[in-house]
């Protein structure tokens, strides 16, 4: 299993799971984010598996060649969670490293804080860790009369769908270029002068990202063809229904408040994602010790945008197995 990729389905919380794996010895699990596949942990899966570890990255709930329920209520924070500890038992495994980027972090972090027994150290990739706020999320998510945020046009059913879906190539391109390092302005407030994340009410998520004439060099056209003939099969709903259930899980994980992520943690973002650029992150990433008490480092690469794993692979595989091999032997 060491030298290349292989695939499986296994039955994880009531649902079948696509999963790519690679290398033996210790597990790390990978959790990948909006819109993304088990594909954005390509690099990461043969690094750590010539390091030694048994790398698993799984086509996450409603995405690829796993299951996506129908039900929007499917998709919450404690159903995913779920999801990852039903892995491990399909796996056979007791325990395991997890990571995660973009919406795969904060299954990460609530992996390593709700149950530190089966995921004895975490990785969060762009999206730190975040305590809960008093309000109801959506309740404070910015909007004007020209525009809203992202996440709260993310939430009608078949809105985003439809933009998206309208041409799946364009979109792919679109999304994950303009959040990239190598875009001259953050996608998200490009050429509109808008806040970081704001949709215009009369337009869409795509009306400021132009499909790019180049692809930036950690990107090739094989990559974007292989997500986009995932989502042109799938569609978009199963992503866009983990947005969906944000109050949802604000309300579900009300009796967790408080509890810190108590294992040890690594923390790696770009300094051009606009996830860094959101309200309050220039308070909350400098101070995450407050809540992630053992966080052994935050790293932050230099002219590096959302996709933190595949735009840096290098430095992400480097400061990865640096960590890994810095926790304690398993019993």
């Amino acid at each position: 299993m060491a030298d290349h990729v292989t695939h499986r389905t296994i039955e994880t919380n009531g649902i079948r799971m696509h999963i790519a794996e690679q290398g033996s010895g210790p597990t790390v699990l990978l959790c990948h984010g909006f819109p993304e596949l088990w594909y954005s942990w390509r690099h990461q899966l043969a690094a750590l598996a010539a390091a030694g570890f048994h790398a698993v990255a799984p086509d996450m709930r409603g995405y690829g060649e796993t299951e996506a329920p129908p039900d929007i209520d499917k998709y919450t924070l404690l159903h995913l969670l779920g999801d990852m500890v039903g892995l491990l038992d399909a796996l056979g495994e007791e325990r395991a490293v997890i990571a995660g980027h973009d919406w795969g972090a904060p299954v990460a972090w609530l992996a390593a804080r709700l149950r530190p027994d089966r995921f004895p150290a975490v990785i969060g990739l762009s999206v730190p860790y975040a305590p809960r706020r008093p309000a109801r999320p959506t309740s404070v998510m910015p909007q004007s009369e020209d525009a809203v945020f992202y996440q709260l046009y993310f939430q009608q059913p078949g809105v985003a769908e439809a933009e998206f879906e309208r041409d799946v190539g364009r979109a792919m391109r679109a999304v994950l270029c303009g959040v990239s390092g190598d875009a001259a302005r953050g996608a998200m407030d490009a050429g509109a002068g808008r806040a970081v994340g704001m949709v215009p009410r009369n337009g869409g998520f795509l009306s400021n990202r132009r499909d790019p004439p180049l692809l930036p060099g950690w990107l090739t056209a094989a990559d974007v063809d292989f997500y986009a003939a995932q989502f042109a099969r799938t569609g978009f709903r199963g992503g866009l229904n983990w947005y969906r259930n944000i109050d949802r899980n604000w309300e579900l994980l009300a009796a967790f408040d408080g509890v810190p992520v108590g294992v040890p943690a690594l923390y790696i973002a770009g300094d051009r994602d606009p996830v860094v650029k959101f309200p309050g992150m220039d308070q909350l990433i400098p101070n995450l010790t407050r809540f992630v008490p053992q966080l052994r480092r935050t790293i932050m690469l230099p002219g590096c945008g959302h996709w933190t794993q595949q735009e840096r692979a290098a430095e992400v595989n480097a400061a990865m197995i640096e960590f890994l091999r810095s926790l304690p032997a398993r019993s």
